[in-house]
């Protein structure tokens, strides 16, 4: 989880919101790929840590499926990103801070939960919570003190 906490700190350095992802080999513990939200550099609303490390990862093993890897994410995935780990079939999902605004594993629409869901994970959040949350508010401070900065110019 320190892992994806570095990478989360890489997108704050870049004005992201802070999210950092790592896909790991279950059984060797080798790193596969790591990423953090590119959301704001890309403008693509779609390009969230975890897509980027899925789209690597797939084209890393040249598969389409990811059985025997786990991903750690700063960040509780949102209802795009914890559907899309459900249909690479990862294996286990370990995340830090819970988003009770847009999460969607343990908050929102808590997919995993639902019958219709094909593939179910093993989810394990608070991993790490306190630094994960500890970034995000900074990240998310300093963003309303530049846009109340604007507002006053």
């Amino acid at each position: 989880m320190l892992q994806a906490i570095e990478q989360a700190s890489q997108a704050f350095n870049l004005g992201e919101v802070p999210v950092g992802v790592v896909i790991v080999n279950r059984a060797t513990r080798t790193v596969l790929t790591r990423a953090y939200n590119k959301v704001e550099t890309t403008l693509n609303p779609t390009f969230h840590a975890e897509i980027i490390a899925i789209n690597k990862a797939c084209s890393l093993l040249s598969c389409k499926y990811l059985h025997g890897y786990d991903i750690y994410v700063s960040l509780e995935p949102c209802t795009m990103c914890a559907a899309a780990l459900s249909h690479v079939r990862i294996d286990r999902i370990f995340f830090g801070a819970y988003d009770e605004k847009f999460g969607a594993i343990e908050n929102g629409v808590r997919l995993f939960y639902n019958t219709t869901v094909y593939y179910k994970p093993e989810i394990y959040g608070g991993i790490m919570e306190l630094q994960s949350k500890e970034l995000l508010q900074k990240f998310f401070s300093n963003l309303r003190v530049k846009n109340e900065t604007k507002c006053i110019m």
